[in-house]
């Protein structure tokens, strides 16, 4: 197996974020998450793990994670598509693509618990 990292995210609810991220094409890796208090998600090679925080604030939270992606543009558009719901309460949200200076065109998505995830491509 390739080496690769699995970024531990705070939920405010477990089953809000495997709701959320399962409009996304991400599928439940582990047990529910009442059994746990824990989610595993993955899609393709993409696996994100979250841990239960009722506290955590969506509008505060400073937590995220980047991830590499073959297409930043086509992903973004397939998210479009799926409808990604913009919540002022929590912040939820995808962002537009955009090219920073340093070579890579990113975008992001907002969650329900205020996790910032970037997905990017370019030089890497």
């Amino acid at each position: 197996m390739d080496e690769y990292a699995a970024p531990t995210l705070p939920s405010r609810n477990l089953r809000e974020t495997l709701a959320f991220y399962g409009r996304l094409g991400f599928e439940n890796a582990g047990d529910a998450p009442d059994v746990w208090d824990y989610l595993i998600l993955r899609r393709g090679t993409i696996e994100l793990h979250f841990y239960l925080d009722a506290d955590v604030d969506p509008l505060t939270t400073s937590a995220g994670c980047f991830v590499w992606v073959k297409d930043a543009d086509a992903l973004s558009s397939e998210w479009q598509r799926v409808g990604i719901p913009s919540d002022p309460e929590t912040g939820s949200r995808l962002v537009e693509p955009v090219d920073m200076d340093y070579g890579v065109r990113q975008f992001a998505v907002i969650d329900p618990s205020g996790n910032q995830m970037r997905f990017g491509t370019g030089k890497h």
